[in-house]
């Protein structure tokens, strides 16, 4: 049984969207990481400064 032409093309692409959607989520999920690291260090940064201010006013 041989398949048209056009049903390898289908195949294919619904193979190099299924690669592309995984890559994507991967690339997202990293710059989530990386941006959620920075929120993380910013508040570590408040609250020692808060620290040290109310450490100076004590």
């Amino acid at each position: 049984m041989t398949l048209p032409i056009w049903m390898y093309f289908v195949v294919a692409g619904i193979f190099a969207s299924a690669f592309m959607t995984i890559k994507s989520a991967k690339e997202e999920k990293q710059v989530e990481d990386e941006w959620i690291e920075k929120e993380g260090e910013v508040y570590i940064s408040r609250m020692q400064d808060e620290k040290e201010r109310r450490r100076q006013f004590s």
